[in-house]
């Protein structure tokens, strides 16, 4: 693996890299890369996996190679605080808590002593607390060379310390987002970088879809009503009038979060989906959409007059510019390649216009910059096909080959499928049939499994059934942040953790804690979902088969990441329990159990009894 990069990076060519778990995919990307010379971005699924690069795996390599290669750690703005903000909020009286008060002291006392200002590294201060919104800035809110601060600034202080680096660690997140909106950082990086590596590439497809649209949500408005009133007092100048228009965007803000109330046996689920014409149905989402516009409006005029008093309410008046730009192309007709929904959460609503397919856009970016172009993860074929995820970037011609894991699946693994469940997994009693059929294997493994579901209704339904019928301790996720339910889960070691899409990937367990990985139903995307329902729409209307070259792959490598769990090193033994009959009674189930690791396939519940039998209790 490790040659073939070597060999695409030295031609500046494309690989696609499937590597199962175990071979060590990191290491092989890491040491052709410093070896090959010249500049490389490597970008990770997510900011944890960023760290555990940046902190591990890359001062490994270096120290075993005695390389003197240069690496730099690159985030977004909101990762890193911003002095400016933070003295903001400590002299204006932003803070609503003492509990907050407080927290921006240990902030403030952070900043003074840290040299990077990441937030990752202040433990004592949750990542979720309400007060990094006050001591953080965004692209929005961000006053650029205009800020008073910005010779200290810790995100330009990041950027320098990444163009002068041989090697840059980002996230998938950030490369995207800076890309596609054209700003400081990745876009400065990319013309001096002779090498590209996406590590956990399967997410490209999504992020890029996300990125290369346009959002605009309730939350980004009712900041900029607030900063703008508080800007404007901090400019030295009190006025009631924009008050009063600020606060009544903040209103109409919310009003529009509210036109989604449900009913009150039924209330609105979080990360509702909608599509344009169905929220446009919506009882008061057209109007309450027209008085937000109006709102808008009414503020960027005096905002617009008053922009030159300071950076701050220069930054509000191009902030209020932007939003009205954005606005204004979620409401035109969309084009035929893209397409517009809503997202609907407990207290927000984001609109969206989002391109359907976003192999247009990356191979754009891609000719513009023309360097080797590395994509490697555990799931990226189909079998051995890779052509979805290739369609799904543009990267046809792209070379692709795929490593196995060196795991012993045969001896370490075996797939059970459950028989006597309903035929069709939309069955009322479908999920109580899963949780029953799981009683007897967590009995045999004593525990230690991971129960992985297609959806939260389903999940909550499971652990109703469960909590009084099994003698292990219970874990569900949405009871504590997914890092506190993992260090409970391996602490405890006879733990049964019931968890959906945030599980499914990015989790790794090894030993005895987990040995049973049960999956409720195949992973295929909700119909209802906008972006996926126009998605298949334009296949087709292309003439194509939207299940067969969309929903199959894509629940295919969702699978191969749930199922990825269970196996993570050489001494692990376990059982896979995949529930769905499709998987034997649909033509399509033999192209799903061929895109799974080789192991021993039963239907028989004593052959499951019988593996647990032979490890040791």
């Amino acid at each position: 693996m490790a040659q073939a990069i070597l060999a695409a990076i030295e031609s500046g060519g494309m690989l696609v890299a499937e590597a199962g778990t175990g071979t060590g995919k990191t290491f092989a990307y890491l040491v052709p890369a410093l070896l090959a010379g010249g500049k490389v971005i490597v970008s990770t699924g997510t900011k944890t996996l960023q760290n555990q690069l940046y902190d591990r795996d890359l001062p490994a390599v270096r120290d075993a190679l005695a390389s003197g290669s240069v690496a730099a750690l690159l985030k977004g703005r909101a990762n890193y605080v911003c002095l400016y903000r933070m003295e903001r909020a400590q002299t204006e009286g932003r803070l609503e808590s003492r509990e907050d008060v407080a927290r921006l002291r240990s902030i403030e006392h952070f900043a003074a002593t840290t040299v990077t200002g990441d937030r990752a590294d202040l433990a004592e201060v949750p990542e979720d607390a309400p007060v990094w919104q006050h001591a953080t800035s965004t692209r929005e809110n961000c006053l650029g060379q205009d800020c008073p601060k910005y010779k200290d600034c810790f995100v330009m202080r990041a950027r320098k310390n990444a163009l002068a680096a041989d090697v840059v660690v980002v996230n998938h997140h950030l490369f995207f987002a800076d890309v596609a909106l054209r700003d400081e950082g990745i876009s400065e990086l990319l013309p001096s970088c002779n090498t590209v590596i996406f590590d956990e590439a399967h997410q490209l497809p999504e992020t890029a879809r996300l990125f290369f649209g346009d959002t605009v949500s309730s939350v980004q408005l009712i900041e900029l009503a607030r900063d703008a009133r508080l800007e404007l007092r901090a400019a030295g100048g009190a006025s009631p009038e924009l008050d009063r228009i600020a606060s009544k965007l903040d209103k109409a803000a919310r009003d529009l979060r509210l036109c989604f109330r449900g009913e009150a046996a039924r209330p609105v689920r979080d990360g509702l989906r909608l599509g344009w014409a169905q929220a446009m149905r919506e009882a008061g989402f057209a109007d309450a959409l027209q008085s937000l516009v109006q709102a808008l409006d009414a503020l960027g005029k005096p905002l617009g007059e008053q922009a030159e008093r300071s950076e701050g309410l220069g930054a509000c008046a191009r902030r209020a510019a932007e939003a009205k730009g954005l606005l204004a192309r979620i409401r035109e007709e969309g084009a035929a390649n893209e397409v517009r929904w809503v997202e609907v959460f407990g207290h927000s609503v984001q609109l969206h216009v989002t391109p359907l397919v976003p192999a247009e856009l990356f191979r754009k970016q891609m000719a513009d910059h023309p360097r080797a172009w590395i994509f490697t993860s555990a799931t990226l074929a189909v079998g051995e096909d890779f052509s979805h995820f290739k369609r799904e970037l543009g990267i046809e011609d792209a070379a692709a080959r795929a490593w196995p894991s060196p795991f012993d699946f045969e001896r370490q693994a075996l797939l059970y499928a459950p028989k006597g469940l309903p035929s069709d997994p939309n069955d009322p009693g479908y999920t109580e049939a899963v949780a029953k059929a799981a009683l007897p294997v967590l009995k045999a493994s004593r525990g230690r499994a991971f129960l992985l579901f297609t959806s939260h209704r389903a999940l909550r339904r499971a652990h109703e059934y469960l909590k009084d019928r099994i003698d292990y301790p219970l874990l569900v996720q949405g009871t504590g942040s997914r890092s506190e339910l993992l260090v409970r889960f391996r602490q405890l070691g006879n733990a049964v953790l019931l968890g959906a899409a945030s599980f499914w990937e990015g989790v790794d367990v090894r030993g005895e804690a987990l040995s049973v990985v049960l999956i409720d139903k195949l992973p295929f995307a909700p119909p209802d979902d906008p972006v996926l329902a126009a998605r298949i729409e334009a296949l087709r209307a292309e003439g194509g088969n939207p299940f067969m070259e969309f929903q199959l792959p894509q629940a295919v490598l969702q699978l191969k990441q749930g199922a990825g769990r269970l196996i993570r090193d050489e001494e692990d033994r376990g059982v896979l329990v995949l529930c769905d009959p499709r998987l034997y009674t649909k033509a399509y189930g033999r192209t799903i159990r061929a895109s799974l690791p080789p192991m021993k396939q039963t239907r028989e519940l004593a052959d499951v009894e019988a593996f647990f039998a032979r490890i040791p209790a």
